[in-house]
């Protein structure tokens, strides 16, 4: 028995707006961010180029001040804590510069959809990232440990001072944590 086709509804995805993600706007903000690459698997672009992220952040941290309490960079992802200056809620101005001016200083050799050819960016990073705007002294120091112990977590290392990219290391030189 022959069946027939039966174009799918699309009219209803068609016509919805794009979510309009909601930011936790907050002058003089602490926040715990976690940005991705785009590609996961098997990606050590991060920690193969640490020296020009490292170089990208401080340069955009001279332009729009901004204090970096925690940070990690894993092979493909990165965590951070940072603070905001008083007066100043705009952390995706930080993270738009910071992800353009890497992907800049990285040679085109990955992959771009159509989407991304047609708005003129680089496959290097995911277009999101995660923010949590930190709400006091208990959620700080949760965060500031998670930062620390992602490369635990995710089985680079047995233990946290054996991570090189990390804040970690001076944190514990400033008694903060124990060098353990």
């Amino acid at each position: 028995m022959a069946t027939k086709a039966i174009a799918p509804d699309v009219s209803r995805w068609q016509s919805r707006p794009m979510p309009n993600y909601l930011r936790a706007w907050c002058p003089g903000g602490t926040f715990f961010f976690t940005v991705n690459l785009l590609q996961r698997q098997g990606n050590d672009l991060l920690i193969r180029h640490i020296d020009v992220l490292r170089r990208v952040v401080m340069d955009v941290k001279r332009r729009h001040p901004f204090v970096i309490h925690a940070w990690v960079m894993l092979p493909e992802h990165l965590h951070c804590v940072i603070e905001l200056p008083p007066d100043d809620a705009d952390f995706a101005l930080r993270w738009r510069l910071i992800k353009m001016d890497f992907s800049k200083a990285m040679p085109l050799t990955e992959r771009r959809n159509a989407s991304r050819q047609k708005r003129c960016e680089r496959g290097v990073w995911q277009r999101r990232y995660w923010e949590h705007r930190i709400r006091d002294d208990a959620d700080f120091r949760a965060h500031m440990d998670y930062v620390h112990i992602n490369p635990v977590k995710h089985g680079w290392v047995s233990h946290v001072a054996d991570w090189p990219y990390s804040t970690f290391h001076r944190l514990a030189k400033a008694g903060v944590y124990p060098a353990d």
